[in-house]
């Protein structure tokens, strides 16, 4: 209890040498918690929008058709199979869009009007009485200048490469996070598509809903969610390494402070510490006084940090963090505004990590007190 009141009373007496520390370790706290919340709430909104709008609970895909190989659309799907239930299917097929003249390559999936497994809203293709209804994402609108109302011209090729074409009207814009339902693709009644190509009874792929248990089926393999989430927790992951750098520049830089000060704080206190020893401090006792005194840096550091932190903390978790038009057309699901996340693992592991970091530079100038003579000290003079 004396060398935590005696550390107290230190810290307080050096006031703007202290003061500097303890804002220069707040600041690590703060962007330390910031940033990976962000990160964290960027993670689980992406996964979310991800698996509302485009996984459900996971993709029965045709074992011709790789998402990521446009190539494998012409040849990858095939009948529907007998008794499968809680499976959405959907037909992927490529044809090209002519909005106000120009020539757009895009996707064409049909979809059940009246499937839930997904956001996408095709409730209001049951409700309008055009023969070729559609529907297109935010991005799609704004690439190809396409409103609600408009008929375009689209052309495609049948299940007998035979080339055909018509209008379809666009009924709805939906507003979704995730680009890869969105750009470049149009939504339309799988029943439509299937008289468009001859694909009947076809499908690419199959959304599963929660209650779907998988069984191996001859011609199809099954990507469970977590397996298709994969890409967004690499992708976060990534990132958070790459912020790590940012991390410890500015950790190294707030204990690099604490390490010179406790070195400059036994240096000039060698009588201080004399004296201590003559009147009976042991050196164990002398080198405990100098690493709580540094190690309080911490705490102190927290309490600072939470004056100016809490309300920024509260401000994001209300508003949002705003991300740029062009960070969203990066192919991966991202919102107009990212919400931290606050977890207690990410507060209480930051809080420990400085708080050990701060205890370990305090003690490591400290062990020369168990070596000073204490005859020395008390001249000021140094071994």
């Amino acid at each position: 209890m004396l060398e935590f009141k005696l550390s107290i009373k230190n810290l307080l007496g050096a006031k703007l040498r202290t003061f500097l520390n303890l804002f220069v370790l707040s600041i690590s706290f703060v962007v330390i918690i910031l940033l990976n919340s962000l990160m964290d709430g960027w993670d689980a909104q992406a996964k979310k929008d991800s698996v509302e709008w485009e996984y459900g609970n996971g993709h029965l895909l045709n074992e011709n058709y790789d998402p990521l190989d446009s190539f494998s659309i012409l040849d990858g799907h095939g009948q529907i199979p007998n008794n499968i239930n809680n499976l959405t299917p959907i037909l992927v097929h490529q044809a090209t869009i002519y909005p106000d003249g120009r020539m757009m390559s895009i996707k064409i999936n049909g979809i059940p009007k009246d499937q839930k497994a997904i956001k996408i809203p095709t409730t209001k293709i049951s409700a309008n009485p055009s023969k070729f209804p559609a529907l297109i994402g935010k991005r799609m609108a704004e690439s190809a200048n396409i409103s609600i109302g408009d008929e375009v011209l689209i052309r495609w090729r049948d299940k007998n490469g035979t080339f055909d074409a018509n209008r379809i009207t666009v009924i709805d814009i939906f507003d979704s996070n995730v680009p890869t339902i969105d750009a470049g693709q149009i939504w339309m009644s799988l029943d439509n598509l299937w008289e468009m190509t001859g694909f009947n009874n076809e499908a690419t792929f199959f959304i599963a809903n929660d209650l779907y248990q998988h069984s191996k089926i001859s011609g199809w393999k099954f990507k469970s969610k977590e397996t298709l989430l994969k890409v967004i927790t690499d992708l976060v992951d990534a990132k958070k390494s790459q912020q790590a750098i940012v991390y410890i520049l500015l950790l190294g830089i707030a204990l690099l402070a604490i390490f010179d000060t406790q070195v400059l704080s036994i240096f000039r206190r060698q009588k201080e510490i004399g004296t201590l020893i003559a009147l009976g401090m042991t050196r164990k006792r002398v080198v405990k006084l100098f690493t709580i005194e540094g190690s309080l840096y911490s705490f102190f550091a927290l309490l600072f940090g939470s004056i100016y932190g809490l309300p920024l903390f509260y401000f994001l978790a209300v508003e949002g963090f705003p991300v740029p038009p062009a960070d969203q057309k990066v192919g991966i699901a991202m919102s107009d505004f990212i919400y931290p996340l606050y977890g207690l693992k990410l507060i209480f592991g930051t809080v420990l990590l400085v708080i050990i970091s701060s205890t370990i530079v305090s003690f490591l100038p400290a062990r020369k007190i168990s070596k000073m003579n204490p005859v020395l000290a008390l001249k000021g003079k140094l071994q």
